[in-house]
């Protein structure tokens, strides 16, 4: 356990420096609405209208997602259940909490994870977005933390789960034409 201490004390660290300044009540409003944004519905009004609009694109596109979310959400919530993890508002009394958290535990950020596999696919799919899919992932990431329910770790940890899964996804439908 002494291995990870250095990396809870920089979680901990961090979320102090993100959640105790005198503008934490507005950027947690910002950070709010970019969360909300990877709550889910999102991603499943993007996969279908790219069914429905794009032809075969469209159509690879929507069973990756499904390929990549069946992939991702069991090792989420393994990972989840495994690291027991819990968040900044539980690990300090000092840290304020936003929102109330999706789940019990932090460790991986979930909405993260999810942000990171949709940007990987509409990388994948559709490259002009490439640059404007990842930044809205990152800010997702952020938001998690800006609203005191996840710590760095967790969201680059979500991150690199997303991708992973996401880029799996990619290698089983890309002989499917």
């Amino acid at each position: 356990m002494r291995t990870i201490e250095p990396v809870a004390k920089f979680d901990l660290a961090f979320s102090t420096f993100c959640l105790q300044h005198r503008f934490n009540q507005q950027v947690a409003n910002v950070s709010k609405a970019i969360s909300h944004s990877g709550d889910g519905h999102l991603y499943i009004v993007i996969g279908l209208l790219a069914w429905f609009f794009d032809g075969l694109v469209g159509q690879l596109f929507l069973l990756a997602g499904l390929i990549a979310f069946a992939i991702e959400l069991p090792i989420y919530w393994f990972l989840k259940n495994s690291f027991k993890r819990r968040g900044p508002e539980e690990l300090s009394a000092l840290l304020p909490a936003f929102i109330t958290p999706s789940d019990r535990y932090s460790l991986p950020s979930g909405h993260t994870a999810a942000g990171f596999l949709m940007a990987t696919l509409i990388g994948a799919f559709y490259p002009a977005l490439t640059e404007y899919a990842l930044l809205w992932a990152s800010l997702i990431g952020v938001s998690r933390i800006l609203l005191g329910v996840h710590f760095f770790t967790d969201v680059v940890i979500g991150a690199l789960l997303g991708i992973t899964c996401a880029n799996i996804a990619l290698s089983v439908t890309s002989g499917v034409s």
